[in-house]
């Protein structure tokens, strides 16, 4: 593989084990902290780092930093299936080593406590209802992907229309799934804590909003010469 191919796969794989760390990092320091940070302050940190890790690497992989979103752009034929898979290979991996240094460096009673931030189903929520919470959530989020980075008529927001509705996105959902929207996100810290406690929904749910969102920009939303493969 050649350094032009490679450079992609290094940004993606860089760029989603900082977003895990900084991730987990805001969770365990919120539990460590006696919820210093709270929901608002978590949701933040997700959203302003995934603005920067998006804007830092749009240029180098086009930032997906999520499996969803390559998903997406797969569905909507702006990227082949072997780039699909690379991809998401880096990004997983990315996601191992982010979970690995924050188990290193964040104490280690919060960490247990959260099972490094995994994202949790809550009580009320059954696997069906997580997976259709997480759809509905990476819909609206591979939505801001398409129309704030994607589509030839986008703003130039860089990465931060993305991070803003991941916040938003946390601040709806993630009382009641974690908000994850990133199967990336969702496994690296499981692999690492052990804790798989629901976690097919972050698989399914995070897939099919992303299939809807990259089906609906295909073939209704983005300008007809903005529909084959980049």
């Amino acid at each position: 593989m050649n350094l032009k191919a490679l450079r992609p796969l290094v940004a993606e794989f860089v760029a989603t084990a900082l977003f895990v760390f900084l991730g987990v990092g805001s969770i365990v320091a919120n539990a460590a902290s006696n919820n210093a940070l709270g929901a608002v302050g978590t949701a933040a940190a997700h959203g302003i780092g995934m603005a920067v890790l998006v804007s830092m690497t749009m240029a180098i992989s086009g930032g997906h930093v999520n499996p969803a979103v390559s998903f997406g752009l797969w569905v909507a034929q702006k990227i082949d299936a072997a780039t699909l898979g690379r991809y998401v290979l880096a990004q997983l991996l990315g996601a191992i080593l982010g979970a690995l240094l924050a188990k290193a460096l964040f104490p280690s009673g919060a960490a247990r406590v959260t099972s490094l931030g995994t994202p949790q189903l809550a009580g009320p929520v059954d696997l069906f209802g997580g997976i259709a919470i997480e759809a509905v959530l990476t819909f609206f989020l591979v939505s801001a992907v398409f129309g704030t980075a994607v589509s030839a008529q986008a703003p130039k927001l860089g990465g931060f229309g993305i991070g803003l509705a991941i916040f938003v996105c946390a601040l709806a959902g993630g009382g009641l799934t974690g908000a994850a929207m990133n199967p990336a996100r969702a496994f690296g810290p499981a692999l690492v804590a052990w804790d798989w406690h629901g976690h097919v929904a972050y698989w399914f749910g995070p897939l099919i909003g992303a299939a809807a969102a990259g089906a609906l920009w295909k073939f209704v939303l983005l300008p007809r010469d903005a529909t084959n493969l980049a």
